[in-house]
């Protein structure tokens, strides 16, 4: 399997995973206007009036996985999720938090509440 769609399974792992712990999807790779600075935010996800912008890291390492969620892509996924809240005005009334999802194969799902 290559990285492309090891990746988008790393996705699906993870979307599924915070699905068993009672989460809803609201979306999936979400982008912004290119040019904007902001990036792509691979999952958002919510529970109770908690909404998640969740990073999806898969490496051969949970720790290789945690190291690469550098600075500046924290930067744009927090720029794309104050997109996504002035598009989205009926999420403005719910705590916002930035998770990550590391997966590694053979197969290893961690999920840090409040990475960044």
């Amino acid at each position: 399997m290559n990285n492309y769609y090891f990746g988008h399974f790393a996705e699906d792992v993870a979307l599924w995973y915070l699905r068993l712990k009672g989460y809803r999807k609201v979306a999936k790779n979400y982008v912004t206007g290119r040019g904007t600075g902001a990036g792509e935010v691979d999952l958002i996800v919510k529970r109770g009036k908690t909404l998640v912008f969740v990073e999806v890291k898969k490496r051969t390492s949970i720790e290789n996985a945690a190291y690469a969620i550098e600075a500046r892509q924290q930067k744009r996924i927090r720029q794309a999720a104050k997109a996504f809240l002035a598009a989205n005005e009926k999420y403005r009334g719910y705590d916002i938090r930035f998770d990550a999802v590391l997966v590694t194969w053979p197969f290893s799902v961690c999920h840090l509440e409040n990475a960044f």
